[in-house]
C-alpha cells in the first residue's frame, strides 16, 4: 500500500504511484497507426498532446470531411479510462467498418466526431487514472485538473456545434474491485466497498435526461450480439437501481463524467464486461460497435419520422 493508512495522498505518494507504473502496450502501434489509415476518408485532427511526453502522446479526433452546419452533430468518445480496451478498439472499428460503408453512411448523415482514445498514457499502462493519479472520468468540469479532460473540453467547445448524440464507450472489469477501488481507498483515505461486477453489457444514462426509448433501442441492438447484464438480487447494477433492462442512471454533470461533456439530447455510456466467460475480445469490440450503430439508427429513424 502507498502512503499512510487513513491519510490522503500528497504529491510524494502520487509520484510513488506513478513510478510504479509500467508501459504494457503501444499507443503508436495499436491506436495511432489505425487513426493514420483513416486520413483518406476523414479529417484527422490533433487537438493536443499530453505534457508528460508530447511526442509519444498526441491527442486525436476524427471528423467527417463533409461537415455542414445544417447536419446534426454526433460524438463518440473512447478510452477516457485507458484500460478499457474495447471502447478504444470499438471506436476505431466503427470508423473503419461502419461510419462510411455498408450503406449506412453515417458520416454523410451526420457531422461525425470520434475521439478514440482520450487517455493514451493510461492506455499504455492499462490504468483507470492518468499519470497524476486523477480519474479523467470524474474531471469533466471547468478548470479540470486532468489534462485529458481539459483538452477534450476545449476541443469540443471550439467546434461550436450542438450535438444530438454523445456515446461514451467504457468497460466494467474485475480489476475495478481488485486494483482500482483499493487504490482509490488508499488515495482518498475513504473506504471503497467492492461492488458486484455485472456479467454482461449495460448502459448508464443521464439522470436528468434518461431518454428511456433511446436506451432501450441501444440495448435491443446490442442484445443481438452479446448478453445483457441482469440485475443483482437487490435489483441493482454496481450498486445503482436498474431503471429498465440493462440500464442505470448517473448524474453526469454532478459527477464530472465524460457523458456530461455536451448538452446532447441523447446520451449514454456503454459498459462492456470483458472478463465474462461468455465473451472474448472480439465480442466486446462488436458490442461497442453495435451500440454506436444502434444509437445512430434510432436517431436516424426519429429524424425521419
Amino acid at each position: 500500500m502507498i502512503g499512510v493508512l487513513r491519510k490522503k495522498w500528497a504529491d510524494d505518494e502520487r509520484q510513488q504511484w506513478f513510478n510504479e507504473q509500467t508501459i504494457k502496450r503501444s499507443y503508436q502501434d495499436e491506436v495511432i497507426s489505425q487513426i493514420t489509415q483513416l486520413k483518406p476518408y476523414f479529417n484527422v485532427q490533433q487537438y493536443g498532446a499530453l505534457t508528460l511526453d508530447k511526442q509519444r502522446y498526441p491527442l486525436f479526433a476524427v471528423k467527417s470531411k463533409n461537415w455542414h452546419k445544417d447536419k446534426k452533430s454526433v460524438l463518440v468518445t473512447g478510452g477516457v479510462h485507458g484500460y478499457e480496451t474495447s471502447g478504444i478498439q470499438g471506436a476505431l472499428r466503427f470508423l473503419h467498418n461502419e461510419a462510411d460503408s455498408n450503406g449506412s453512411n453515417y458520416s454523410e448523415l451526420f457531422n461525425l466526431v470520434v475521439v478514440p482514445c482520450v487517455s493514451p498514457w493510461a492506455f499504455e499502462t492499462i490504468n483507470r487514472w492518468n499519470n497524476k493519479a486523477i480519474d479523467p472520468n470524474r474531471s469533466f468540469y471547468a478548470n479540470s485538473p486532468a489534462q485529458e479532460s481539459q483538452s477534450l473540453i476545449a476541443f469540443i467547445d471550439a467546434l461550436d456545434t450542438d450535438f444530438i448524440i454523445h456515446i461514451d464507450l467504457h468497460e466494467t472489469t474485475d480489476t475495478d474491485n481488485t486494483i482500482f477501488r483499493p487504490a482509490l481507498s488508499s488515495r482518498d483515505a475513504i473506504e471503497q466497498k467492492n461492488w458486484n461486477i455485472p456479467d454482461g453489457f449495460y448502459l448508464v444514462a443521464n439522470t436528468l435526461a434518461p431518454q428511456a426509448e433511446f436506451q432501450q433501442a441501444v440495448i435491443k441492438a446490442v442484445k443481438s450480439v452479446t448478453h445483457i447484464a441482469p440485475a443483482d438480487e437487490g435489483g441493482k447494477l454496481i450498486g445503482v437501481a436498474v431503471e429498465q433492462c440493462g440500464v442505470i442512471n448517473y448524474a453526469a454533470r454532478e459527477l464530472g463524467l465524460c457523458m456530461g461533456l455536451t448538452d446532447a439530447t441523447y446520451v449514454t455510456t456503454t459498459e462492456v464486461y470483458p472478463d465474462s466467460p461468455k465473451v472474448d475480445d472480439e465480442n466486446c469490440i462488436t458490442a461497442q460497435v453495435t451500440a454506436i450503430t444502434g444509437a445512430f439508427d434510432f436517431i436516424t429513424k426519429e429524424l425521419a419520422s
